[in-house]
């Protein structure tokens, strides 16, 4: 394993930035998770878009702090549902295999993510 973590890895704040950039328009043009981001404004979607990027950084190993609430509470009420999460899971390969991500940090990142499904899904 490498000795650089893995914020370096993924090409730090601006791997980061590229994945989320892929990733979040597929999510919001998904036609089951669309409504997620129904009636939302420029500035909420652009906020919400760094909010994701400075967690990212900061659960990977990077220098960004997160000033965003935790898990369980940024999702509370949103009706999450399981085949909500598959879908989320199917983009987010999608995306990882899209901007070539290398394996061995694509599944390092699908167990991470997978530790937070039970503070996402209802």
């Amino acid at each position: 394993m490498s000795d650089q973590s893995l914020y370096q890895r993924l090409g730090g704040y601006d791997g980061l930035t590229a994945f989320t950039n892929n990733l979040l328009p597929r999510l919001m043009n998904d036609a089951q998770l669309a409504r997620f981001w129904q009636n939302r404004g420029n500035d909420g979607l652009e906020r919400e878009k760094q909010l994701l990027i400075d967690f990212l950084a900061n659960v990977t190993g990077g220098p960004m702090y997160y000033a965003g609430r935790d898990m369980i509470t940024t999702h509370k009420g949103m009706g999450i549902t399981e085949s909500d999460w598959q879908i989320f899971m199917s983009h987010a390969a999608t995306t990882m295999h899209s901007i070539q991500i290398p394996e061995t940090e694509q599944n390092e990142i699908a167990t991470f993510v997978t530790s937070l499904k039970n503070e996402i899904v209802d």
